[in-house]
């Protein structure tokens, strides 16, 4: 059995607690090595490094 809810919640009240589902744009940095916008703490994907290190060879 589920919960019974004791009053009814309004439709503001649930849309409010709705409203914080919205998606952000993913924060880019600029990779230290090449310059390219890259995901922050990942390996760069156009030159396959991480902190100035090369750690795969993109090709």
């Amino acid at each position: 059995m589920s919960i019974c809810p004791k009053n009814k919640s309004s439709k503001a009240r649930r849309d409010k607690r709705r409203a914080n589902w919205k998606m952000t744009a993913p924060a880019l940095v600029k990779c230290s090595k090449c310059g390219e916008l890259m995901m922050p703490h990942r390996v760069c994907k156009a030159c396959g490094s991480y902190n100035k290190r090369e750690i795969v060879n993109a090709q």
